[in-house]
């Protein structure tokens, strides 16, 4: 059951060839990583692009939490594999800390 969504934020490397490559990524996620999204609490997933930003929405159930979430993608090789291939086409928003790459949006309106 859904209980919460959150928006987040990322940018790619400002090269169309970059970017085409990373959205054929998303036509074949590798099973292991959808199967890990899942095991999050992560009950929907969608990513969308203008240029070289990308935006995601994620719908949760009760048992996600960001903290989890982090712990089960540093034990996980496979996840690990997919993140290392993925820095390969984005790079950090200006505003990132050190490590981050995907940030939070901030709700600021709703109707």
């Amino acid at each position: 059951m859904i209980t919460k969504k959150y928006c987040l934020t990322c940018d790619l490397k400002d090269d169309p060839i970059l970017i085409n490559e990373y959205k054929e990524h998303h036509k074949n996620v590798w099973p292991e990583i959808l199967e890990s999204i899942k095991e999050s609490g992560i009950e929907k997933m969608n990513i969308y692009n203008l240029g070289n930003r990308l935006f995601m929405i994620i719908e949760v159930n009760e048992t996600f939490s960001f903290d989890k979430k982090a712990r089960l993608d540093a034990d996980n090789p496979k996840v690990q594999e997919w993140e290392k291939l993925m820095w390969n086409y984005q790079q950090k928003l200006p505003m990132a800390k050190e490590g981050e790459k995907w940030l939070l949006l901030e709700e600021i309106f709703k109707l």
